[in-house]
């Protein structure tokens, strides 16, 4: 009998889910995700679950984002899997987020997409020095989703940013410095972390196990982040970039001319206008409509089949060019769906009246 992809457990007062696809880094798949919004839904109203508990299986990470295969097949397909996959996801991510008791995320190891989803909008972030935190997307001619655009919306200055275009990986310092993780727990330390959350309040086992979190190497660069990312357009961005005759400035200009033209500038203005939203459900909202509109795009497809499939690594982006991407090409993808919104910031208005 196989083991189930999502163990979840009523331990001591603690509502404990495991992501358990470990030789997949704990990857997303709807099931997952309908077994998470499941226990969560069960647990509120459950007086003996004080606390809810996320963790990874195994030991490479929390989870490695969305199962993008199975989104490869999918768009090639014309299929509706992904639409309803992002759907349930995207309202998951929401509940985290206004979850009425603790929820504490384990970030240990590689937290990637989905993996951020599920964890960063949680009220009790931890990292470790295994940490890797990161919205990878556009390096797949995909944009920040799971509310990612939110959270990078509202990262210090420009650094969210920088960390979107060029897909850089954050380490337990960037994380906290960045608003994606709140505590640094050594790894060796987490079972004691662990055990504390069972015998005591989520507040004494943080003051029990928590430590000084690493220096930010991301936020020390703010200087130079903050004055090329300030810019309206990635191409002023890019320009911005390779002459300031700094060399990491530099190598951020590469990585950026190496992503998807389109998704870059998609990313770009998703950024921009999840920070005048009101709400992660507000943003959410935009992010399921830039996700449907790459389902049917060709760089999602193509960045995928490269970085994945085959792993050639050598994508075929269309337009090749950031010149060559219009702002009419962008405004596409931010386009009302009307009776297929997710709806979620209309649902909160309506609550709150």
């Amino acid at each position: 009998m196989s083991e189930p992809e999502v163990v979840v457990e009523r331990v001591d007062g603690l509502g404990r889910i495991t992501l358990n696809r470990p030789k997949a880094i704990n990857a997303l798949n709807h099931a997952m995700v309908r077994a998470m919004a499941s226990a969560l839904l069960e647990w509120a109203d459950d007086d003996s679950v004080r606390a809810v508990l996320l963790s990874g299986a195994g030991e490479r990470g929390l989870c490695a984002g969305g199962d993008i295969v199975s989104i490869y097949h999918d768009a090639r397909e014309g299929g509706s899997g992904s639409k309803d996959f992002w759907r349930d996801e995207y309202v998951l991510n929401a509940a985290i987020a206004r979850y009425g008791k603790p929820y504490i995320a384990i970030m240990d190891g590689i937290v990637m997409g989905g993996g951020v989803g599920v964890s960063a909008h949680g009220s009790v972030r931890i990292v470790t020095e295994r940490s890797t935190v990161g919205m990878p997307e556009v390096g797949i001619g995909f944009v920040p989703d799971v509310g990612g655009t939110y959270l990078l919306s509202r990262a210090p200055g420009e650094l969210g940013t920088h960390v979107a275009l060029t897909t850089a990986r954050l380490d337990a310092g960037d994380a906290i410095a960045c608003g994606f993780a709140d505590h640094f727990v050594p790894s060796d330390r987490l079972a004691e972390f662990e055990r504390a959350l069972a015998t005591g309040t989520v507040e004494d086992a943080i003051a029990q196990c928590a430590q000084q979190s690493p220096e930010s190497t991301l936020a020390a660069q703010r200087s130079w982040i903050d004055a090329a990312y300030a810019a309206d357009t990635v191409e002023e961005i890019v320009a911005n970039l390779q002459s300031s005759g700094i060399p990491e400035a530099t190598a951020a200009a590469d990585q950026i001319l190496a992503k998807s033209p389109t998704a870059a500038k998609v990313t770009l203005r998703a950024l921009r206008q999840a920070r005048e939203l009101d709400s992660l459900e507000a943003v959410l909202d935009q992010e399921y409509r830039v996700s449907l509109a790459c389902l049917g795009s060709h760089d999602l497809v193509e960045g995928i089949r490269a970085q994945v499939v085959e792993k050639d690594r050598n994508p075929a982006w269309s337009p090749s060019s950031l010149e060559a991407v219009t702002d009419e090409h962008v405004d596409r993808f931010f386009e009302p769906l009307g009776e297929a919104e997710l709806g979620l910031a209309a649902t909160i208005t309506s609550e709150r009246s």
